[in-house]
């Protein structure tokens, strides 16, 4: 039986996000309106790519 190995687990999807030096607010990104947590997800990953904070690890 194979053991497995204990170490550093990846980011999920195997990128990694820095927010440092980001200036703007939550109401700036996601807007004043409630929204729902998919819209959240896509609207986040639509300002992380626009920023270029994400990257492959």
């Amino acid at each position: 039986m194979a053991t497995k190995t204990a170490g550093k687990k990846k980011a999920f999807g195997g990128y990694a996000v820095n927010f440092n030096g980001a200036t703007e607010s939550l109401e700036t990104v996601f807007g004043k309106k409630p929204i729902s947590p998919a819209e959240m997800t896509k609207v986040l990953w639509a300002y992380v790519k626009k920023k270029r904070i994400g990257g492959k690890e």
